[in-house]
């Protein structure tokens, strides 16, 4: 499995199985499915309310835990929360976090970071994640955060590179995670001309051309499905490689344009939005 160097000389792999969407029982069997194939990458979240049934995946694949890198995130209401972390622990069944984000730029997310702050430096988790951070929020966290972020999860896909917010990020060698990595279902992006060409060329889905250039792009990558066989065809990525001119072909399909555009009033609304992370099953 390909891996990336984070910051802190943490070890993330290049590709994992994200969770977003799947029920409970979907993601239970995704993540076993994702599991016996080679991932070694799990990303939930407390807002996914399936945190349990990853957990129990996990347990039950056979894979020793250190083999695993699981990532989750806080939600913004439990920022304030003093056993916000541990209670995301005990819901994963397991004493540690490889990387924990805090989810969106709304409400105390300073409170919230403080709090991944003193876990990494309590060993709880191994590294600090933000995620849809951007513009003056992201400016002010850069400014009062005492261990800079390792990884920022954004929405990227060869449309959109957050080629700016990852440039105020590189003197801390921040590590982009990709989402709607695949172009959230819009069958353009699979159907752009230079991707089927190349998925000709390479013998491979158009889905597998776009995961190998994040990976190739440096971003670690996290697609996620219920369906068994998508699941093994995204990991088989790594048996070719694209070349600078393919790379710079795709590059040209950048138009900065990105599928989720929330105002400010929406995005701040998630403080007050309550999924019920401890009702899960």
């Amino acid at each position: 499995m390909m891996t990336f160097q984070l910051s802190n000389g943490v070890q993330i792999p290049a590709l994992g199985i994200g969770t977003f969407l799947l029920t409970p029982e979907q993601a239970e069997q995704s993540v076993r499915d994702a599991l016996a194939c080679g991932y070694r990458l799990v990303d939930t979240a407390n807002a996914y309310v399936n945190e349990k049934a990853v957990g129990r995946a996990i347990r039950q694949s056979g894979v020793a835990r250190e083999e695993i890198f699981l990532s989750t995130k806080l939600w913004p209401t439990v920022y304030e929360a003093g056993d916000a972390v541990e209670q995301t622990l005990e819901r994963l069944q397991t004493d540690y976090l490889d990387l924990l984000f805090i989810h969106q730029p709304a409400g105390n997310y300073m409170a919230g970071y403080r709090r991944l702050e003193q876990a990494y430096r309590e060993g709880k988790i191994r590294s600090i994640g933000i995620s849809n951070f951007h513009g003056e929020k992201l400016k002010t966290l850069l400014g009062l955060a005492e261990i800079k972020p390792h990884v920022i999860q954004l929405e990227a896909h060869p449309y959109c590179t957050e080629d700016e917010i990852m440039a105020e990020l590189a003197p801390f060698g921040t590590r982009l995670m990709s989402w709607y990595p695949l172009g959230h279902g819009d069958k353009r992006l699979l159907c752009e001309p230079i991707i089927v060409e190349l998925a000709e060329r390479y013998r491979k889905s158009a889905a597998q051309i776009l995961l190998r250039w994040h990976t190739q792009m440096g971003f670690v990558v996290i697609p996620g499905s219920s369906n068994a066989a998508h699941i093994r065809e995204n990991f088989n990525i790594f048996d070719f490689t694209l070349t600078d001119a393919e790379m710079a072909a795709i590059a040209q399909l950048n138009k900065n344009v990105k599928y989720y555009n929330p105002t400010p009033e929406q995005e701040e609304a998630y403080a007050s939005m309550h999924p019920d992370i401890a009702g899960q099953k």
